[in-house]
């Protein structure tokens, strides 16, 4: 039996059958890392050995009787912005390079208290803030599918180590589509929840009004059984929502009565879109105009609570420090200089500018605006619609080549997933065919808020019927 083939819920129940023990599954999924990885780089820090502790104790456990999740002993990998204790949590930066945190996130809290093993920290982009992978001060992350290929980002690594067999599952945040994008370039399931869904106590804040932890996996059934574990209401995280969501609830969905919009700028999912038609599912091509004016309205946001956010980190209580300044006001310019990248420092930036005295009207103010209007725009279409489906990305995974001349693209990329974030509602990226060179393409459904378990069991079934 090919354990790193399996999904986490096969995993988990030939574990829980004796036919593999938690400490066999560590080890191939370490193996597969010690042979793949030095090319790809999908990890920033990984714990063999407290993660073969964490599996002998689970596996007593286990052998007990005592089963506390159904995801019990499946090796899981979590993204570097959410909490560790005792393990580096660095943001794919410089500034927490050597950061250990003293406390638990609630999501690693809540997976251990589920028996998962974590077996190590994923490369990302610099404080989640990059599509592409390669702005981590640790190095890009490759697309384990063609090398020559980004991962996609912010969660490259999660996304990475869970194609290149690395982990089973992996965990990812999703500020514009840093969870949905590196699955889709990766051919996997990405997940983005309802925002409040999922606790973010313990996350690394890049947007606190846009964030959301959320899965990547082989399947839908993944993601559910994750979700399971990691959801719920947080008195440690005021955005947390207190909402009765069955993720248990894996039944075949009937697509009679199902309708589906699809944007006309995204003529592109014809072919998707045709089969969920014959799956009983009916579709409208409509005009969403919204889609084109979000991704301005993203940046202007998020990149002014990255600047309040980030404000933190000047040296004084912990991560990085210059080494040598003559006052506090020097301290601070020269650790924050060299401490961040430039695409981190690019977003302060512009962050700063668009919250100064002068410019908060004429962009900030007006961006929320924008925000709610996306959100009410959203509103209207679900009181016809159950789904809108749409490409994840504008195209397969880029070569940095690609990009090289065309920065702007790395922005615009987001122009599918952006808004969802805007309106704090739940998508779903799921792969549905592969462009001339054999790299997969995703699909995207974006339902309307607390409308997650339908979702995904929607993608599931589309999943099934194509594969």
């Amino acid at each position: 039996m090919d354990i790193l083939k399996l999904t986490a819920l096969e995993l988990a129940h030939e574990i829980k059958i004796g036919k593999i023990t938690c400490v066999e599954a560590v080890k191939e999924v370490y193996k597969a890392y010690s042979e793949k990885d030095s090319s790809i780089n999908a990890y920033i820090s990984l714990d063999l050995d407290y993660a073969l502790k964490r599996a002998n104790e689970i596996q007593k456990r286990i052998d007990g009787g005592d089963i506390r999740s159904e995801l019990a002993g499946v090796p899981v990998a979590i993204k570097d912005n959410i909490c560790t204790k005792g393990l580096k949590t660095t943001c794919g930066s410089k500034m927490l390079g050597n950061f250990l945190p003293f406390y638990n996130a609630a999501v690693t809290e809540k997976l251990e208290q589920a028996d998962m093993i974590i077996l190590g920290k994923t490369n990302m982009d610099e404080f989640a803030m990059g599509a592409t992978g390669d702005t981590s001060f640790f190095g890009a992350v490759k697309n384990p599918l063609d090398h020559t290929r980004l991962s996609g980002g912010s969660s490259s690594g999660s996304a990475a180590a869970v194609a290149a067999n690395e982990a089973i599952i992996s965990l990812g945040s999703d500020t514009g589509g840093s969870v949905r994008q590196p699955a889709s370039y990766c051919g996997l399931f990405g997940f983005k929840p309802t925002y409040g869904l999922v606790s973010r106590y313990g996350l690394v804040a890049y947007a606190s009004s846009l964030d959301q932890i959320g899965p990547i996996a082989k399947d839908a059934n993944d993601c559910m059984a994750i979700m399971k574990i990691i959801s719920g209401n947080d008195p440690l995280d005021s955005t947390s929502l207190n909402a009765d969501i069955n993720f248990e609830d894996r039944e075949n969905i009937d697509f009679s009565g199902i309708k589906i919009a699809v944007p006309k700028q995204c003529a592109v999912m014809s072919s998707a879109a045709d089969k969920f038609k014959a799956m009983g599912a009916s579709v409208d091509y409509i005009e969403i105009p919204f889609f084109d004016y979000a991704v301005a309205a993203y940046y202007i946001i998020a990149t002014a609570e990255a600047s309040s956010n980030l404000s933190r980190f000047d040296g004084v209580k912990y991560g990085y420090k210059t080494d040598n300044y003559g006052s506090l006001a020097e301290m601070y310019r020269k650790t924050r200089s060299e401490g961040f990248g430039s695409e981190v420092k690019k977003r302060i930036l512009l962050g700063t500018f668009v919250l100064s005295s002068g410019y908060y009207d004429a962009y900030y103010k007006k961006a929320l605006k924008i925000k709610e209007l996306v959100k009410n725009n959203f509103s209207k279409l679900f009181e016809e619609y159950d789904f809108i489906l749409t490409p994840t990305t504008v195209s397969s995974a880029p070569k940095p080549e690609e990009l090289k001349n065309d920065s702007l693209r790395r922005y615009t990329d987001d122009v599918y997933t952006v808004p969802v974030n805007l309106a704090g509602l739940p998508a779903v990226s799921f792969p549905y065919g592969k462009d001339e060179n054999g790299m997969p393409l995703g699909a995207q459904l974006i339902g309307q808020r607390l409308s997650d378990v339908k979702l995904l069991k929607t993608a599931k079934a589309f999943t099934e019927v194509v594969r």
